[in-house]
């Protein structure tokens, strides 16, 4: 309905210079459709900025006048407006799951997204579950877990003879194995619906179309809704590792940069968000505790002062001092941080909390992207080897520019390619997607009635 327009007839009782009004006002119809499509090919259909601050693109400049030129001139309609798609893999990959989707059944077996059952309970869900996953043994499994499944594969109480085949399932999909069922583990095992599906790689569409056609080789690529850091070039996936991203009540913006440097045993400032809602309850009552662990408190001329000596709790809001925090083992960032400066102060870093990457579920910070390998990125980066990293970090506090062009795209996809073109699902960890799909059907309601 966006796109579409009304064929005058070919046959009419119109006048000539009724008939030519009536073929003027089809042309006009015509071209701004035309270049409706093109600008939605290239841009998107909605202006993510305007959704949430969480969101930030630059404006992709379109022109218009060009484009209908171009549009005069050429024989090839179907090739440039396809031209104005993203002209990357991904793109074509998630595309082509798009047209396999609609064409393809219901799964067979559909559970609960929302399961929840531990060892005891009981749920007319499990049967499902151990169906799919006596589907799917292999023979390792099969030898270790088959007579199991065969006995109790029809029980809808979770015996703890079952535990094991869910924790081995479990592991065999990446995660801890806890053995609890739990929507990742049904999600994993019995995949998303057909039309959740569809909605995540329509929404994944209209984000791509956010990006630059070409995303550039090498580059970095955080994909939040999947907990992790990729370093590609080449169209080879050369580094990935788990990462850590904000929490829902701090939530990692989606955006693209470029990679600047390198900071090895950097210093942490500490954001006046954090001093004000962590740091200042416990100041109050103990004023000297920054400087027992490490922090450094500047005032506003830039004085370093004790923090014992700071009447804190004569402030609320608005605290006029900055705190960092000095190179250390506790320090926060860890040993090195990656910088890509922008206007949400996001950055990629190692952190002295390394038991989080061992967590399924990781939108456990304030905002910034910690890394499981962070020397490895740094590594990769720099264009050096992980050894020359470790070699750096002897020395201690230290700058190194990157001198490539890298950039790096802090994204947010429920639905992605890995690099040999299978998509794959993640959860909506920030509930964006609900609210993209509204402003995509809001967009089609809007136009709609202006044909």
């Amino acid at each position: 309905a966006d796109y579409s327009v009304d064929i005058p007839a070919a046959a009419t009782s119109a006048t000539p210079e009724e008939r030519t009004r009536e073929l003027v006002r089809f042309e006009m119809a015509l071209s701004a459709r035309v270049l409706r499509y093109a600008h939605d090919a290239q841009s998107g259909r909605v202006d993510p900025n305007r959704m949430t601050g969480y969101y930030d693109f630059p404006a992709k400049p379109f022109d218009l006048e060009g484009a209908l030129k171009t549009l005069a001139h050429t024989q090839e309609v179907r090739t440039y407006l396809e031209s104005r798609h993203p002209q990357n893999p991904e793109y074509q990959a998630l595309r082509v799951e798009l047209e396999a989707l609609e064409a393809s059944e219901e799964n067979e077996i559909v559970l609960d997204p929302k399961l929840l059952l531990k060892p005891g309970e009981s749920s007319p869900e499990l049967p499902k579950l151990l169906t799919l996953i006596a589907r799917n043994l292999d023979d390792e499994m099969g030898g270790n877990y088959g007579e199991v499944l065969a006995r109790l594969g029809k029980s809808e109480v979770y015996d703890p003879e079952l535990v094991p085949v869910i924790k081995a399932v479990q592991q065999r999909e990446g995660m801890k194995g806890d053995g609890v069922i739990g929507p990742r583990t049904v999600a994993l095992l019995a995949g998303a619906s057909k039309a959740d599906r569809i909605e995540k790689v329509k929404v994944a569409l209209e984000e791509l179309r956010w990006l630059p056609s070409d995303l550039g080789s090498p580059r970095v690529f955080i994909n939040q809704p999947a907990f992790t850091a990729s370093y590609i070039d080449d169209g080879e996936e050369k580094l990935k590792t788990r990462a850590v991203i904000g929490r829902v009540t701090n939530q990692t913006a989606f955006f693209y940069d470029q990679i600047k440097q390198v900071d090895f045993h950097p210093y942490w400032g500490v954001p006046q968000s954090i001093i004000v809602n962590e740091m200042l309850p416990r100041l109050r009552s103990d004023p000297g505790y920054l400087d027992r662990a490490g922090y450094e408190v500047t005032d506003s001329r830039g004085r370093q002062i004790p923090s014992s000596e700071v009447d804190w709790g004569a402030y609320g809001s608005k605290i006029p001092f900055s705190v960092r925090q000095q190179p250390s083992e506790a320090n926060a960032l860890g040993e090195l941080k990656i910088l890509f400066p922008n206007k949400h102060a996001i950055y990629m870093h190692d952190t002295p909390q390394k038991s989080f990457f061992a967590r399924d579920m990781r939108a456990l910070s304030h905002g910034c992207v910690r890394l499981q390998d962070p020397r490895g990125m740094a590594a990769a980066v720099l264009g050096t080897s992980v050894d020359d990293i470790a070699e750096k970090l002897k020395h201690g506090h230290s700058t190194e520019n990157v001198t490539r062009v890298i950039p790096v795209y802090v994204a947010y996809f429920t639905a992605w390619p890995d690099m040999s073109g299978k998509v794959e699902y993640f959860d909506d960890v920030y509930d964006r997607d609900s609210k993209l799909m509204q402003a995509l059907d809001a967009t089609e309601a809007v136009r709609t009635p202006s044909s």
